[in-house]
């Protein structure tokens, strides 16, 4: 009772075919190709996963990182020397994107809940280019940062363990040079670092890379 017959199940996928806006997705940005030829399987159980939620996106359940605070400093440079104070040290590439019209530092004060997930974890086990991580994790109830998170984060995380290296996924900046950049978050010995990383769409991640998002709310 209550099952699906094999003549329901092809309506179904006609219905929703039919009704596809095909034009709005990017099947080689988001991976959607690669899965669905290469591993049929998981793309199954991931459609499986979509249809016993009633037709809605499944959020995945990633344990919040912490909780930051954005809007604490007036503008960029209060931030650059509350880190600098504080021992932080911040490459060129970071300091350049700082320093552009599309970094905005929040007005008021407010509470952002950070998540961290590696590539595999968003389920591409043998990696993937940025665009296409980005896309899954918007697919799974997480948010690209606003891009004061890497410096406030940089700030705030002093505890930071050796050889962690977190990139954040945010939109882009192009630096002088035109590049698309993205913020990392590093500490290598014992310097906290600000960097200032590849952020191009079809930049190729690994499976243990580490990325920092929003949690929707």
């Amino acid at each position: 009772m209550g099952k699906i017959t094999v003549d329901q199940s092809q309506q179904v996928m006609a219905t929703l075919a039919i009704n596809t806006n095909w034009e709005e997705i990017d099947f080689e940005g988001s991976a959607l190709q690669d899965l669905v030829i290469r591993n049929p399987k998981e793309a199954g159980l991931q459609f499986t996963a979509f249809l016993k939620n009633g037709g809605r996106i499944t959020v995945a359940n990633f344990p919040t990182f912490r909780t930051i605070k954005l809007g604490t400093l007036e503008d960029i440079k209060a931030i650059h020397k509350a880190i600098t104070n504080a021992g932080g040290r911040i490459s060129d590439w970071a300091n350049d994107i700082m320093g552009k019209k599309e970094f905005v530092v929040a007005k008021k004060e407010i509470e952002v809940e950070l998540v961290v997930a590696s590539v595999a974890e968003l389920g591409f086990k043998d990696g993937a280019k940025y665009s296409a991580i980005c896309e899954r994790a918007k697919n799974l109830g997480l948010d690209l940062c606003p891009a004061e998170v890497g410096p406030q984060l940089r700030l705030q995380y002093t505890d930071q363990p050796k050889g962690e290296w977190l990139r954040i996924a945010m939109e882009s900046i192009a630096d002088s040079d035109g590049r698309l950049r993205v913020f990392d978050v590093a500490r290598g010995g014992d310097e906290l670092w600000l960097y200032g990383d590849l952020g191009h769409p079809g930049n190729f991640w690994y499976a243990i890379d580490l990325f920092v998002f929003v949690r929707r709310k």
